[in-house]
């Protein structure tokens, strides 16, 4: 199995860059069709973040094992300016810009794990586990 890969997010290309290491290493892992497609938007959706708040931040994407299952682990870090309010980021249609509000919301549903931890100041990091299904 291979390990962990790590990307530097600092512009639109790099959300690409991800997205598609990503799908690449979800493959290898053994998802397939839709989970692929889920996956790889999750990803997009927490770099897009990144580039948006912060500036700039890093993608960590882990091969992981639980007993007799596999999956991936995506840590998105960042030392942006956090995040005021995790429970109203996380709320549907909630933005600070003039998106549709979807990312972290929208992460959550797509992923099987979702954790936040963010502080005012001192950044943001995310991490999403998704479960290779049968």
């Amino acid at each position: 199995m291979e390990n962990e890969v790590r990307i530097a997010i600092n512009s639109d290309q790099d959300i690409v860059i991800a997205r598609q290491q990503g799908r690449t290493l979800a493959s290898k892992l053994g998802f397939n069709g839709s989970d692929l497609t889920v996956i790889a938007t999750a990803i997009s959706e927490v770099a897009r973040n990144i580039v948006e708040f912060a500036g700039k931040g890093e993608l960590a994407l882990t091969p992981i094992q639980q007993s007799h299952k596999q999956g991936l682990m995506v840590v998105a870090h960042d030392d942006g300016p956090g995040i005021p309010n995790i429970q109203l980021a996380l709320q549907d249609g909630f933005s600070t810009t003039a998106s549709l509000g979807l990312g972290l919301p929208g992460s959550r549903r797509l992923m099987d794990e979702f954790t936040i931890v963010s502080a005012v100041g001192k950044g943001t990091t995310v991490t999403m586990r998704k479960w290779v299904r049968g």
